[in-house]
């Protein structure tokens, strides 16, 4: 069960992480979906999207997926993250992130991250592996 609402993520992350990038599309039990309108700060040559931008935007989707089991916490901090560019993203089309939490522990937290492009969304473009460490009080 969820116990934040993607408004209520939104505002959270406004007020401790007003940098991030993408918006919440969803949260539902362990995952988490997100789009982001890409611009010319996410290209590469090509253009295609960025690697920095593709894996900090899998970075952010799965801190959602988890913010909305445990509850507004600042301090869950990525510890691992791993990624498997599958293909280029065409960085005429927006990026969407599907994060799904495949272990949620008192102190760590392991998902995964595929992100795909808005213009083909059955062949993914990036494929992320990532743990979170949980503070005591979450």
């Amino acid at each position: 069960m969820t116990v934040m609402t993607v408004e209520q993520i939104e505002h959270f992350l406004d007020e401790v992480f007003p940098q991030r990038m993408g918006n919440i599309v969803s949260v539902g039990e362990m995952c988490a979906t997100m789009r982001l309108n890409i611009g010319h700060e996410h290209l590469r040559p090509g253009p295609r999207v960025s690697g920095p931008t593709m894996m900090g935007f899998a970075d952010v989707a799965l801190y959602v997926a988890i913010l909305a089991q445990i509850g507004p916490e600042p301090m869950a901090v990525t510890s691992d993250l791993n990624c498997h560019f599958l293909r280029a993203a065409s960085g005429e089309h927006d990026i969407i992130a599907h994060a799904r939490l495949i272990k949620l522990g008192r102190r760590l937290a392991v998902g995964e991250v595929e992100i795909v492009s808005a213009a083909d969304e059955t062949k993914p473009v990036i494929h992320v592996t990532a743990s979170y460490m949980l503070p005591d009080n979450a």
